[in-house]
């Protein structure tokens, strides 16, 4: 319910905000800082699962431009290392 909250009040708020170029590109970056946040600490601290997830999802972005297919090729890239090892 809180995390709901959270969203649905940003949601309500940014009806009062004017959408500026400025605005826009601060939005339009929030997604990947987040992905940045969550995926720092797993290459910092991951093995070679998680190595061989980053750079399939990074060839998988390249290659697609596709965000559900990346994260499908990832997860099975990092799961088909962990069978392996």
């Amino acid at each position: 319910v809180v995390s709901y909250s959270c969203r649905a009040g940003g949601f309500f708020l940014m009806r009062y905000v004017r959408l500026t170029p400025r605005i826009e590109a601060w939005l339009n970056a929030i997604p990947i800082a987040i992905v940045g946040a969550v995926l720092g600490p797993i290459a910092a601290n991951g093995g070679p699962p998680e190595w061989a997830g980053l750079a399939t999802a990074a060839a998988t972005m390249h290659l697609t431009r596709s965000d559900f297919a990346t994260i499908l090729a990832a997860v099975a890239a990092v799961a088909l290392v962990r069978q392996v090892l």
